[in-house]
């Protein structure tokens, strides 16, 4: 039924695919993992100039993830956010010792593993032959089948419909790269699509799915303590389940006291975080708090917020 879809997808993607991705040029399960989920929230571009490359190295295998300390994870991962993808690849590697299982379904017994990335590295590195669903991949769904409504139970159902078992690598391949370059969230260049003669959703592509309800993101005011002492600071690891992990300054929505050294802003995906930053030398003493000098703070994992408070320092020091 969907041949012509499918040779028309094989071609193009032969002729325009990003076949130079590494991750497209090993069958090393760690290594497409590591792309799936960086990739996840973050820029091609960001992931190969700044991150993927640069973890390896760190990591060079699996088993090298397993037998480190989160910290040093947190740290590598520092700046790409959402760390909990960072956690999850940590605990996964220590519920397998190293070694990913090699059928989806038991990758999905992994922490953080979810069915698409499962599907992703069982199809790549062991060439199971099973559909993906990231979001370039739902967005061309929505619009082929003309679907309105964000249901992923359904998703799945027409994701295995149009799925070309006999090129199960090439298929899956073609339809992230159609996605990020042709079927776009904005601008979809649909003359250029192969699968144009056949996408029910071509006319009004903008239509699908129905957009998101917009919602205004919350502001968090809060007051950050710098308590300083014999030229050390206390910072504390945190362990909310945000940013937990990473090691932080005082931070509390209080009135506080101290000397103000100024205000920041720092966007997150949910809420934006406004701060005033103060100095305090007051005597202060608190079980889950740890001091450090400026060059050792410079050795564990922050937040974005909190590297721009020790910006504040480097200034005072």
């Amino acid at each position: 039924m969907y041949e012509e879809a499918h040779q028309s997808l094989l071609i193009w993607y032969h002729q325009n695919g990003r076949h130079d991705l590494p991750w497209r040029t090993t069958d090393n399960p760690y290594h497409i993992y590591l792309s799936e989920i960086m990739l996840q929230q973050t820029q091609v571009k960001t992931v190969l100039e700044r991150y993927y490359f640069q973890f390896l190295e760190k990591f060079p295998t699996y088993k090298d993830v397993a037998q480190s300390d989160i910290d040093d994870i947190l740290k590598a991962w520092e700046g790409l956010g959402y760390y909990t993808r960072a956690r999850n690849l940590h605990n996964a590697a220590r519920q397998c010792n190293g070694k990913l299982p090699t059928t989806a379904h038991d990758l999905m017994q992994l922490s953080g593993i979810g069915r698409s990335t499962a599907h992703a590295i069982a199809a790549f590195a062991y060439r199971e032959p099973l559909p993906i669903l990231d979001a370039n991949v739902k967005r061309i769904l929505h619009r082929y089948f003309a679907l309105s409504e964000r249901n992923e139970k359904k998703l799945w159902e027409y994701a295995y419909q149009l799925f070309d078992s006999t090129h199960p690598f090439e298929y899956n391949q073609a339809m992230m790269d159609l996605g990020s370059l042709v079927c776009t969230h904005k601008q979809p260049l649909c003359d250029n699509c192969p699968l144009e003669n056949s996408c029910q959703g071509k006319s009004t592509p903008l239509l699908y799915p129905e957009p998101k309800t917009k919602q205004t993101k919350p502001i968090r005011y809060r007051s950050i303590i710098i308590y300083q002492r014999d030229k050390q600071y206390a910072l504390t690891q945190r362990t909310n389940r945000f940013l937990s992990g990473l090691w932080g300054f005082y931070e509390t929505s209080e009135n506080v006291t101290g000397d103000f050294l100024g205000s920041i802003t720092q966007h997150y995906s949910h809420f934006t975080l406004d701060a005033k930053v103060y100095l305090s030398s007051d005597p202060f003493e608190d079980e889950f708090f740890d001091w450090f000098s400026l060059e050792e703070i410079t050795t564990l994992s922050l937040s974005r917020a909190d590297y721009k408070v020790v910006e504040f320092i480097t200034k005072i020091s």
